[in-house]
């Protein structure tokens, strides 16, 4: 709670600099620079490995293909069998048109985008929820500062 005698200085609360929030400050600005930091070093090192295999790409990246069999998920043996499976859990089967060569290259299917689509709206919507009790919670905590304070002096007189 602010003691001090002037408006402004309740506007930032003290309860910011208590060590608690501090540190949770402190973790969530270090994950998010982890995040950003491994995700340069693993393009990086993606980055190594696309040079090295640059020999041996897939015929689709170097020749026009005919879709064989539409995108769809990956089953118990395809998975472990199939590397492009790792990738996103679905493939499709591609002809080279050139080469006339089967292979299977890694797709997205529509199940998995809209799965992720619905996840991002439910994160935002709960978000929007949060962050609405908050401004409400420090709305209040305002308006109650103001009435003590408008109080006081009052009775002051």
């Amino acid at each position: 709670m602010c003691t001090r005698v002037m408006e402004s200085d309740c506007r930032i609360p003290m309860a910011c600099l208590r060590p608690r929030i501090l540190a949770l400050h402190a973790l969530f600005w270090g994950l998010v620079s982890l995040r950003v930091f491994g995700a340069a070093l693993l393009s990086d090192e993606k980055a190594a490995v696309a040079v090295t295999k640059a020999v041996t790409a897939p015929c689709w990246q170097l020749e026009e293909f005919v879709v064989a069999k539409e995108c769809s998920a990956c089953e118990g043996l395809q998975s472990k069998t199939i590397s492009a499976c790792s990738q996103t859990g679905f493939v499709e089967k591609i002809n080279c048109t050139k080469s006339n060569r089967d292979e299977y290259k890694s797709c997205r299917s529509t199940k998995m985008e809209e799965h992720l689509f619905w996840k991002f709206e439910g994160t935002v919507l709960a978000l929007t929820v949060v962050f609405a009790i908050l401004v409400v919670t420090r709305q209040r905590s305002l308006d109650r500062q103001a009435s003590d304070k408008v109080r006081r002096q009052i009775e002051s007189i």
